[in-house]
């Protein structure tokens, strides 16, 4: 278990707007991602260090995104006006994770720029929208040199994540201790004063710490 990525809601200038934003204050360009079909909703990725990346996403004008959970979660934040998600943690295998928590996997797909397409299974994301410190899960079907986070300049770096919560109960959730997959990151665990969840990320950058 380690963690694969962190995702941002796209506000109301859309998903080219926000990582156009967030471009210029890490100082270095997010890729177009691709759709994905089953959920109604598309992305752009920053690869980061240390086998993490970050996706920014937004929902699309498609009956998935009505059905599937993650996209009714991106709509939800991003009628909110945009921000931060969730985080998610990689797992090799999911069929554990689904016997615990009595949920089953969906299936999920996109297609890159270059026709190369990414399968994975996620789970969790209902957790995520009725208590949205929790992660949800991934299991990736691909080759490792295909991983979103494949490509990255060395440049940008995950250096802390401020999250909302209670680490007990996440580590209740994951079924083991929330230091594991976040070992490589510094937490700072807050009491929530409002919604829970990350509140910000700390990057290093080519611009010094950035603070989003």
């Amino acid at each position: 278990m380690r963690l694969d990525h962190i995702v941002f809601a796209a506000g109301p200038g859309g998903l080219a707007s926000t990582a156009e934003r967030l471009s210029e204050l890490l100082g270095e360009g997010f890729a177009g991602g691709g759709i994905h079909p089953r959920f109604g909703t598309r992305n752009s990725i920053l690869p980061l260090t240390h086998g993490v990346y970050f996706e920014v996403v937004e929902v699309l004008d498609h009956p998935a995104s009505d059905k599937a959970p993650f996209g009714q979660a991106v709509r939800a934040r991003s009628e909110l006006g945009g921000g931060w998600l969730g985080w998610v943690v990689a797992v090799e295998d999911i069929e554990p994770f689904e016997q615990r928590l009595g949920r089953e996997a969906v299936n999920g797909n996109r297609h890159r720029p270059d026709g190369t397409e990414l399968l994975w299974k996620q789970l969790g994301v209902k957790g995520l929208q009725a208590d949205p410190q929790l992660p949800f899960f991934v299991e990736w079907d691909i080759n490792p040199g295909d991983h979103p986070s494949a490509g990255a300049s060395g440049n940008v770096t995950l250096e802390a994540l401020e999250i909302a919560g209670d680490p007990a109960r996440v580590s209740e959730w994951l079924g083991q201790s929330v230091d594991q997959p976040l070992e490589d990151v510094k937490v700072e665990w807050v009491a929530p004063h409002g919604t829970p969840g990350i509140v910000a990320a700390q990057f290093q950058t080519p611009n010094g710490l950035v603070r989003i």
